[in-house]
């Protein structure tokens, strides 16, 4: 804003400058077709430059440039005859009710100001509608009022003319000087030296401006005609005793207005009432009235206003309030009336609950009192004995179990109403064929029901609402249907929207009261307020049971209608199902295994929907039969991994249970026994020999007398042992080696020795190592010469060992017999004992030159 101010008074400066400069005459000179123009037509402006009465600007090119307010503008330039700089602008479609245009000289880069007009643009007045004048008794002035129409966007003279006329203002006598308004008032006032009263005036409204003068119609009153009297006061207003519902009512007229005739009107109400009841055309030249149609015992409200009589004038505002109250009278009707009775311990008594309506207004003549309640009719000058006496609409009482009826009256301060008698009939009869409801508005239900065969007198409607609101309200709500004929009924009384009630009808008979017939409703409905709580109940493989609790009645808002269950996995499209109000468990079918879902249950009334909050659930990999099936596979499987393993952990222990360990005559402790007379004597090296032949320089025999005795080393036995039988005594075999025969040579025509049997009893026996068994590493350094005590059978019957041998030198056969049993009966033995014990390899036996046929395989 600063800065804006700053370049305005700069502009101003340097034209005044200019101004200066220029002498008296000025150097240029803005015109415009019209200043005042209809809005939206076409303006035409030109400026002309004089430069050589613009100081500073004389010999210079100059451009000349517009703005229209803020906006820069350019216009036509050319040289005129004298010289002079024009520049014409033409604005089509001017929508600016009012605008500044300002001409500018630019001349050595610097825009200046030279001159300025001021355009107004808007349309002609419009023509002033509903011309009312009133007068003022108070003030004795004529106030006229008008409609002024659109607005002309253009500054306009408004004024209200008159003039005093004759007859019906067709003729002007005098003419009355105009009422000015102010700018925006539609209203004007001629104070009452200008007025002519009970005689005629013409009066109208002239608006002028720029572009056109309008006039409204004229208006021919008498002053009087229209004056507005002030507001009468009211005096009293009384009941008369002796007519009933009639009251009497007196006022005062204000003293500005006490010289004219007037008629009133009056109007009341009582508390309750939202509008007012008139009384109209009330001409009192006494200024009281009397009105009928009061209620009895009623509050009420009065105000009255008045006018001309001659029904040309103004009302004037009503008067103050008066506040009255009728007298009284006895209640006008009897009670409308319901019971239900049961009887108590054995019978011999009934409680009785005793309800009833309360009376209308215009049956009350009053302020009801109370209620009583009695067995008998009330008698004069008998003392009534009430069973219940209150100020309620029920009562509770007992009877004995034959009292079939009892009386009922309400009153005020001026007596009571006749009493009801109320019979208790039983209810056997028949009940309604149908019924059914339907909603009128939000507080309100239309039962509908068809009536039944026999001939009914009137009907019950009773409803209450579920679940009960709780102690602060009546538990049943009831109404009495009189018309025998009608076959539906508006309820009213405390029904809400979104509340379920349960209605019955009885239908009423002159000796029996009807069955009830039953029904819900409600009145407006809308989505329940939450979705049911459910939870999973099992789950599988492939499916889930759902489960859920249904929605409280309280928050149903409405009849379910149906509950909608949606599911979806996290990488599948959301699937539903629909089922009925009635369901509270459904079961997901077609599930993935393994696979995580997302659940919601949707409850839906008529009127609208609720969800529940997301269930997550993860379905099994295995159901449960398979889970039964295959835990004790894995058990068995980790009975058998223990097993096993427990068997690799013992695996020598178990090996001996299925392959017993045979002893290895190799790694027996024989071989590793030297006798004691050998232990000095130097032995051969393996490299040193000959292979597959060993040199034994000593050789232990192994024999088996009768008796048991130690081996003799050293020594030959002379007594010769008998064929086929072992040698009654040891015989020392034993001879230097020689290397003149190979080992498993023999010498022509030497028998072949008997069989040396191998016997379990105790023997000596000593091993000659020389080499191992077929396969077996050597790892003996050298020949070693063992000997064993042992009593372990040599090469016992439990392995696959030679066959037991016989020492054939021995026997005394002849050679002949000995080769054939050689070759017949002792293969065997010839070839696998002399191969695999090492004992018997390369042996050279002295004195046994028959053997020439032994090999060395």
């Amino acid at each position: 804003m600063a800065m804006h101010w700053n370049s305005e008074m700069l502009l101003e400066c340097s034209t005044l400058f200019l101004l200066i400069l220029g002498g008296a005459q000025a150097c240029g000179l803005v015109t415009v077709d019209s200043p005042t123009i209809l809005l939206g037509s076409t303006v035409t402006a030109s400026c002309t430059i004089q430069s050589n009465r613009c100081g500073g600007l004389e010999g210079e090119e100059i451009q000349i440039t517009w703005k229209l307010n803020r906006e820069s503008m350019s216009g036509s330039q050319h040289k005129s005859v004298e010289g002079a700089d024009v520049s014409n602008l033409t604005i089509s479609h001017f929508n600016q009710t009012r605008a500044k245009l300002w001409c500018f000289v630019v001349g050595n880069g610097t825009p200046q100001r030279i001159g300025m007009v001021e355009i107004h643009a808007g349309y002609p007045p419009s023509k002033p509608e509903n011309l009312t004048c009133m007068m003022n008794l108070s003030e004795s002035s004529l106030t006229c009022r008008w409609d002024p129409g659109l607005d002309g966007h253009l500054p306009a003279r408004v004024a209200l003319k008159s003039s005093k006329s004759r007859g019906q203002c067709e003729v002007s006598q005098e003419a009355i000087p105009d009422c000015i308004t102010e700018a925006g008032q539609s209203y004007c006032t001629i104070p009452r030296k200008f007025l002519q009263l009970y005689q005629k005036m013409d009066l109208w409204v002239s608006v002028q401006n720029a572009l056109g003068t309008a006039e409204s119609e004229h208006l021919c009153i008498d002053p009087t005609d229209v004056a507005k009297l002030d507001p009468p006061v009211l005096k009293s207003i009384q009941s008369v005793p002796f007519q009933t519902d009639c009251v009497s009512v007196a006022w005062e007229v204000a003293p500005t207005s006490s010289h004219i005739e007037q008629q009133c009107e009056l109007r009341y109400r009582t508390h309750e009432d939202p509008g007012w009841t008139l009384v109209p055309s009330i001409v009192s030249p006494n200024l009281k009235t009397h009105h009928c149609g009061f209620l009895f015992g009623t509050a009420y409200q009065c105000q009255m206003r008045c006018r001309r009589v001659t029904a040309m004038g103004y009302w004037s505002e009503w008067s103050p309030g008066w506040n009255f109250i009728t007298h009284e009278k006895a209640p006008a009707r009897k009670l409308d009336v319901w019971w239900k009775i049961a009887p108590v311990g054995s019978g011999k008594t009934a409680e009785v609950q005793l309800l009833w309506k309360a009376l209308k207004r215009n049956e009350m003549n009053g302020r009801i009192l109370g209620y009583w309640v009695s067995l008998n009719p009330r008698q004069r000058n008998v003392e009534l004995a009430a069973v219940c006496n209150t100020t309620e609409l029920q009562c509770n009482f007992s009877v004995l179990a034959g009292v079939r009826r009892v009386y009922l009256a309400a009153y005020n301060s001026a007596g009571e109403s006749a009493a009801t008698e109320v019979i208790f009939l039983e209810k056997k009869g028949q009940p309604l064929a149908r019924i059914h409801t339907s909603p009128c508005d939000e507080h309100s239900l239309w039962v509908h029901w068809e009536a039944p065969r026999a001939t009914a007198t009137g009907y019950v409607l009773e409803w209450r609402q579920t679940p009960l609101p709780g102690p602060g309200r009546s538990s049943v709500s009831w109404q009495v249907e009189r018309n025998r004929s009608a076959t539906k009924a508006l309820i009213r009384e405390n029904i809400e929207p979104f509340q379920l009630y349960n209605i019955s009808v009885y239908p009423l008979y002159a000796d029996a009261v009807g069955l009830p017939l039953h029904t819900a409703a409600y009145s407006k409905e809308k989505a329940p307020s939450r979705a049911p709580k459910f939870r999973l109940k099992s789950v599988s493989k492939s499916h889930a049971k759902l489960s859920w609790d249904p929605v409280p009645i309280e928050m149903q808002n409405g009849f379910i209608t149906n509950y909608t269950i949606f599911w979806a996995s996290t990488a599948g499209d959301e699937l539903r199902a629909v089922v009925n109000s009635s369901f509270t468990t459904f079961t997901i079918r077609g599930l993935l295994p393994s696979t995580m879902y997302k659940v919601h249950i949707m409850a839906s009334t008529a009127a609208g929907s609720t969800n529940s909050t997301t269930l997550t659930l993860v379905t099994l990999v295995l159901d449960e039969k398979e889970i039964q099936y295959l835990l004790p596979f894995f058990g068995l499987l980790c009975v058998v991994l223990v097993v096993l393993f427990v068997c690799f952990q013992k695996n020598r222990r178990v090996k001996n249970q299925f392959w017993p360990s045979v002893p290895d005559p190799a790694n027996s402790s024989l071989g590793k026994w030297v006798p004691a007379d050998l232990q000095q004597e130097t032995l051969q090296t393996a490299s040193a020999r000959e292979p597959g032949l060993v040199t034994i320089s000593d050789i232990t025999v192994l024999e088996k007398g009768a008796e048991k005795k130690a081996p003799l080393w050293g020594k030959k036995d002379p007594v010769p042992a008998a064929a086929g039988s072992f040698p009654a005594f040891p015989k020392s075999y034993v001879h230097p080696s020689s290397s003149g025969l190979p080992s498993g040579s023999r010498a022509p025509g030497e028998a072949r020795p008997g069989s040396y049997i191998n016997s379990a009893g105790a023997v000596q026996y000593a091993k000659v190592v020389a080499e191992g068994y077929r396969g077996q590493q050597q790892h003996v350094p050298s020949p070693l010469y063992l000997r064993s005590d042992s009593t372990q059978p040599l090469l016992g019957e439990s392995t696959p060992s030679p066959k037991p041998y016989e020492n054939l030198w021995f026997h005394g056969a002849p050679q002949a017999e000995l080769h054939c049993q050689a070759s017949q009966k002792d293969a065997a033995f010839l070839e696998e004992p002399l191969i695999d014990f090492p004992l018997l390899q390369g042996l050279k036996i002295d004195g046994a030159e028959d053997l020439h046929d032994f090999q060395r395989f």
